[in-house]
């Protein structure tokens, strides 16, 4: 095991009326907030409303960027740190999912910076400092409540780009499971392919971490009980809760401790994203088991065949193949139970731009589970039509 240091000094709040203390933890950071989020819904299930009047409890004063984009976009993070700059904001306040959390990041990042916001996202060591960050978490998905890293679009170029830096870990998370009810079903099953997308891609690396593998297939069976129980009932405050939670730490940094983790089907799926604006879990449900079929090989097939033994409860007396290409199955089938896609051209993409896709894709592949050519991304992409 490698050398590591874990530092994840985020408050959070999680539970039941956790929302209530939004206006007190808000106030430590400033009196003056931008309230960041997507479309309406935490207007129709209230949490807006109960919101404004926590902050204005504390005297909080706020201004208000709505309109989010699902992949969040380079044009939004600008309009949001204008925002910041004209009016002096002290605290950035994303209410909703990643997206808008990860647009709050950047934004309260470009709100320090003197150049264009796009030149952090390209170059994260240009961020040296930002504004304090606190999230009210609506959808449990990307984990990016516990994380300081970011995903943001750049239309005009076809790139969906993270960028990472300690600056913008959010001081402070309210997770508030009941919050997430009003989630429909197909965004309920998109994060879970995303939660449980981010733990695959820490499970399967070039280096073992016996620990961290065992909590990454704890953290796997625990999204296959209730990913598709919260898809059959929203109401399910059980099945929300360990959604949430599980979301949060597939994707804090915990599970790569001690272990290089490169990952192989994000920079496949933000291809995606970037050329059709796809739903981001929806196009990991897609990419994932044609990933792990194409990467099954005599290397790796003792990694799947524990996968398949600890996570799916494949009998380990059965052959190493057949237990590798029966656990890869369980995971197709499991992304299809919770009505998502298996294929790129349900959602309507087709083979025009596998060649540029896989070449963006490849470059950024190197020392993943299994180095890929670009070839060979391309390959998946035919593979997943």
């Amino acid at each position: 095991m490698d050398n590591f240091i874990f530092k994840v000094p985020t408050a959070i709040y999680f539970g039941k009326g956790q929302l209530d203390r939004l206006g007190m933890v808000t106030a430590e950071y400033g009196k003056k907030a931008l309230l960041v989020y997507g479309g309406g819904s935490i207007k129709r299930n209230g949490i807006y409303e109960r919101v404004i009047q926590l902050l204005q409890e504390e005297g909080v004063s706020y201004l208000e960027l709505p309109g989010v984009d699902p992949n969040p976009r380079i044009d939004t993070v600008r309009k949001g740190v204008r925002i910041c700059k004209e009016h002096g904001i002290d605290v950035v306040l994303p209410i909703g999912g990643g997206s808008s959390i990860d647009c709050a990041k950047v934004i309260a990042a470009g709100a320090c910076y003197d150049g264009d916001a796009w030149e952090l996202v390209l170059d994260g060591r240009k961020i040296k400092k930002a504004l304090p960050v606190v999230t009210v978490l609506t959808l449990a998905a990307t984990g990016s409540e516990m994380d300081p890293t970011a995903v943001i679009s750049n239309l005009e170029t076809n790139d969906k780009l993270g960028v990472k830096s300690e600056h913008m870990l959010p001081k402070a998370s309210i997770l508030d499971p009941t919050y997430t009810e009003t989630v429909n079903a197909w965004h309920t099953a998109c994060g879970t392919a995303d939660i449980i997308s981010h733990t695959l891609e820490n499970y399967f690396s070039q280096k073992e971490g016996f620990m961290q593998d065992r909590m990454a297939e704890a953290l796997l069976k625990t999204c296959i009980e209730f990913g598709v129980k919260a898809v059959k009932d929203p109401h399910d405050f059980t099945a929300r809760a360990n959604l949430m939670w599980a979301g949060s730490w597939a994707i804090n940094g915990f599970l790569k401790l001690g272990k290089e983790v490169v990952w192989s089907v994000h920079p496949m799926e933000h291809e995606l994203s970037a050329y059709y604006d796809v739903t981001h879990g929806a196009g990991l449900a897609i990419l994932t088991p044609h990933w792990m079929r194409h990467v099954l090989s005599d290397a790796t097939v003792g990694k799947f065949k524990t996968y398949g033994v600890n996570v799916w409860n494949v009998s380990p007396d059965m052959d190493e193949w057949e237990a590798a290409r029966l656990a890869i199955d369980k995971t197709a089938e499991y992304f299809k139970a919770m009505g998502l896609p298996s294929h790129l051209e349900e959602i309507g993409i087709g083979e025009e731009n596998f060649g540029i896709m896989a070449q963006k894709a490849a470059s950024r592949l190197h020392g993943a589970y299994v180095d890929l050519t670009s070839e060979q991304v391309e390959q998946i992409f035919k593979d997943a039509l």
